[in-house]
């Protein structure tokens, strides 16, 4: 399949469509939702060092962490990393009774459970991940909201088919038209192919893809195959007690194929979901396509969603990821407005 490279012109019309502004509003920052399985891999755990860092520097507020796994200590995972980051109230939500169970193989979620300070001890004093969703949008302005999703789509698709509540009199599709920007998740391998986000839990990915009433950017495998994330950040003996170092020591000492560092598919998602795609990527439009064995494919004859194709050199975004998981925690954090 022959890939289609757009005139300037049109990307960056397509820039301004997607409305990704070049400087932080300090009167229009939005919030941000960060969905991700927090467990099978450690990539995730860059990201929301990522997304910690760039609500340190305003350029986000972040509305909640949801897992979009069960597995028993995943809600106090991720209770622990935004304790970290100074905000241990940040709330959280965990996938309804169909969301998977996998987690880590090397029990890095162990050790940050023991080690670390965390509120939420067990899944059990968290809240259900879509009665959260529609706790929070429902107090947020209407298209004020980006999700970033780094994970199975099982929360995204259970939101879509939710119905009125205490919350709101809309319907789950009805609340993300009027909430949301849109959506920026890692997923997909493109022209086509198995990813692993898309196709363990693929009947959500499809209801996802087919449903969802807002844009959707896509980073695909073959984005953060190539950005090695996490040497320096083990090399950085001045940054101490930190899970996220933790995390990427026990994790690259265990695997040869790590050794020069983790490949960064979900730290490209919240990269692009903060500062959009330039100058790194640029858009492909058209839609993704999910069988029912979680293969996908791109259809450029549809619209409405996109794709990243590079523009830079990976290594440039590889040099700001390193940069920005080494971000250290500031204080007096707030957890965002809901």
């Amino acid at each position: 399949m022959v890939k289609k490279f757009y005139k300037p012109e049109l990307l960056l019309l397509l820039f301004f469509v997607l409305g990704f502004p070049a400087k932080s509003d300090a009167q229009n920052i939005p919030g941000m939702i960060f969905d991700s399985d927090m467990g099978p891999d450690y990539d995730d755990v860059g990201a929301i060092a990522l997304l910690h860092a760039f609500a340190d520097s305003g350029k986000i507020h972040i509305l909640a962490s949801m897992a979009s796994t069960r597995y028993e200590g995943v809600a106090a995972v991720m209770n622990a990393f935004n304790t970290y980051f100074r905000r241990p109230d940040l709330p959280v939500g965990i996938a309804g009774e169909n969301g998977l169970s996998l987690r880590d193989r090397q029990h890095w979620t162990d050790t940050i459970i023991a080690k670390y300070p965390h509120r939420i001890r067990s899944n059990n004093e968290a809240e259900d991940a879509v009665l959260l969703y529609r706790r929070i949008l429902a107090a947020q302005p209407d298209h004020s909201v980006i999700i970033v999703s780094t994970g199975f789509f099982t929360n995204l698709a259970n939101l879509l088919k939710s119905g009125p509540d205490q919350y709101s009199s809309l319907s789950g599709r009805k609340l993300i038209r009027n909430k949301i920007i849109r959506l920026v998740s890692m997923a997909g391998s493109f022209p086509e192919g198995y990813e692993f986000n898309v196709m363990k839990d693929a009947a959500s990915s499809m209801i996802v893809f087919s449903d969802w009433p807002t844009e959707i950017i896509l980073s695909g495998f073959e984005i953060g195959k190539k950005i090695l994330s996490g040497l320096p950040l083990i090399h950085n003996d001045s940054i101490r007690n930190s899970p996220v170092r933790e995390v990427f020591r026990i994790c690259m000492a265990e695997s040869k194929q790590d050794s020069a560092g983790r490949m960064s598919w979900d730290e490209t998602a919240v990269l692009v979901a903060v500062n959009g795609p330039e100058p790194y990527y640029n858009l492909i439009p058209g839609h993704i396509e999910v069988e029912p064995d979680g293969k996908d494919r791109w259809l450029e004859s549809a619209k409405g969603q996109f794709h990243l194709i590079e523009a830079r050199p990976p290594a440039e975004a590889e040099l700001l990821i390193n940069e920005l998981i080494m971000h250290q925690p500031k204080t007096n954090n707030h957890a965002g407005r809901f």
